[in-house]
């Protein structure tokens, strides 16, 4: 409770570790919450649990709830998982990929995610995984990052069709994005361009936590 105080008036570290995937991992007491951190970004909770929050938010909780089943593609230390199941209170299944296992590590040892009952936890790469899962979701949310570095799978038309195929009808992909620089601003206007209006519906929400934007796209 001291630390948890204490970081109001500085961020008190409380563990690090070594990842072969995220490199440098940090759980932190800032604000007077914890927070897991790479080198150079807000990993879960604090900043990314507000954009999250924020498209969610934009979809609609009453929409979300009535989601059966939702699909995480990048879950580290689980903070969009307890918007849903502590704010949203959902209470469909949700699976979660990670490729990383030592996150994950942290993410049950400092915030309880295993003992979310509703929730299965795979270990895999993304883009290998939605070629293989024969699921179909009310809702994908896409939240990777390699401390500030997107995968370029990401933005690959390829990948793209994959997940979209994973959607039922009228199903939803929350896709956060980080702009940093033009060349990450144009990136993301390529993808977005690409998207088939006669298929999905799109909108964006750019300057989220100022670096930040969601692309939103719903199944017809």
């Amino acid at each position: 409770m001291l630390k948890k105080i204490l970081s109001y008036l500085l961020p008190i570290n409380v563990y690090k570790q070594q990842s072969s995937v995220s490199k440098n991992l940090e759980v932190t007491w800032a604000n007077g919450e914890l927070v897991l951190d790479s080198k150079n970004a807000n990993y879960s909770y604090g900043s990314l649990q507000r954009i999250l929050r924020k498209g969610l938010e934009s979809i609609g909780f009453d929409t979300v709830l009535k989601t059966k089943h939702i699909l995480i593609l990048g879950v580290a230390g689980g903070s969009v998982i307890k918007t849903l199941s502590d704010e949203i209170g959902f209470k469909g299944k949700i699976t979660g990929v990670e490729i990383d296992p030592e996150v994950l590590q942290i993410a049950n040892s400092y915030f309880g995610l295993n003992k979310i009952p509703n929730l299965e936890i795979i270990v895999d790469d993304a883009s290998k995984y939605v070629l293989k899962d024969k699921n179909k979701y009310g809702l994908i949310i896409v939240d990777i990052f390699q401390d500030t570095t997107m995968p370029d799978f990401l933005f690959e038309d390829s990948f793209q069709k994959s997940i979209c195929e994973l959607l039922e009808e009228k199903g939803i992909i929350l896709f956060n994005t980080m702009c940093i620089t033009n060349k990450d601003s144009l990136r993301n206007k390529k993808y977005v361009a690409n998207i088939n209006l006669k298929l999905y519906n799109l909108r964006t929400i750019p300057r989220v936590e100022r670096y930040n934007e969601l692309i939103i796209i719903e199944k017809k």
